[in-house]
């Protein structure tokens, strides 16, 4: 089912419980803009909300995943972030800081947040915030002609959209330095290495691989990987005893599901397990 995303920038489409996001501006490398970016924050939201929604899988029209911001638009503009999301200048600093962060918590902040296993595809290069985008989902699986880059360096930005601290996270302290003040490309052999990718698949391959691996998880338990992902969050942000109390707490409430009584009956019968259980859409 096409999902109306309000602008051909972005694409999304509902099959077999995956929302399949295409970000679709392959003339420019898939790079965020006026249309394009909103729209992202907007299916986010929506699909996040979507009971019908059990896995999220964000790709790029083309040969690129996402190049980050706009370079051509920042010359014309004077720079990045004079301007905000509706093409209106801002006077001043604190103007351009308070709308930047908003930009972020809705975006890659949203997309952190999303109780839904998240996979990125990456036809081609991630850079800058593109790459921000993809290290804000739970997996990523790319062409093996795909690259990264952080990007921000060569253009005389510090970076945003949580990029230190999502590379962080993903590669140790050490590394993500080393990646932020060394802008090259990194290819995907070594990507997997340093565990910035999960998996690496022939070029032709991977729209049906990066598909497959999204609608697995789609037609997982879903609230047994939803408290998977809190469990997640907590091992980096809580103490251990805090994250023990945490997993006992969502073991618990999983073991009420139908979903695991399911599972069990499968387990017992030889059986794959038809999991059924959806997920609450999200309350303000």
């Amino acid at each position: 089912m096409k999902i109306d995303t309000g602008t051909q920038a972005l694409l999304c489409r509902v099959e077999d419980g995956v929302a399949t996001i295409t970000l679709n501006r392959p003339e420019a490398r898939n790079a965020l803009g006026e249309e394009l970016t909103p729209a992202l924050r907007g299916m986010i939201k929506q699909v996040g909300d979507d009971p019908e929604v059990g896995a999220v899988l964000i790709t790029g029209a083309g040969t690129a995943f996402c190049a980050g911001g706009d370079v051509k638009s920042m010359n014309k503009g004077g720079g990045a972030l004079q301007k905000n999301e509706s093409g209106q200048a801002q006077a001043t600093r604190q103007e351009r800081i308070a709308d930047l962060q908003q930009r972020q918590r809705t975006l890659t902040g949203a997309l952190v947040g999303l109780r839904k296993p998240t996979v990125a595809a990456l036809p081609g290069p991630a850079a800058g915030a593109g790459l921000s985008i993809a290290l804000a989902c739970d997996l990523r699986i790319a062409a093996e002609s795909a690259f990264v880059s952080t990007a921000y360096a060569r253009i005389g930005l510090s970076g945003d959209y949580g990029i230190a601290w999502l590379l962080t996270r993903a590669v140790g302290n050490a590394r993500a330095r080393e990646l932020l003040f060394l802008p090259e490309r990194i290819d995907v052999a070594r990507c997997e290495r340093l565990g910035l990718i999960n998996y690496v698949v022939p070029d032709n391959e991977l729209r049906r691989a990066a598909f497959e691996l999204a609608a697995k998880l789609a037609c997982g338990p879903r609230i047994a990987l939803r408290n998977m992902k809190d469990n997640l969050d907590d091992a980096v942000a809580s103490d251990f005893l805090s994250a023990l109390d945490g997993e006992a707490v969502r073991m618990v409430d999983s073991a009420q599901t139908s979903d695991h009584r399911e599972a069990v009956r499968a387990f017992v019968e030889k059986r794959s397990p038809y999991f059924k259980d959806r997920l609450e859409p999200a309350t303000d």
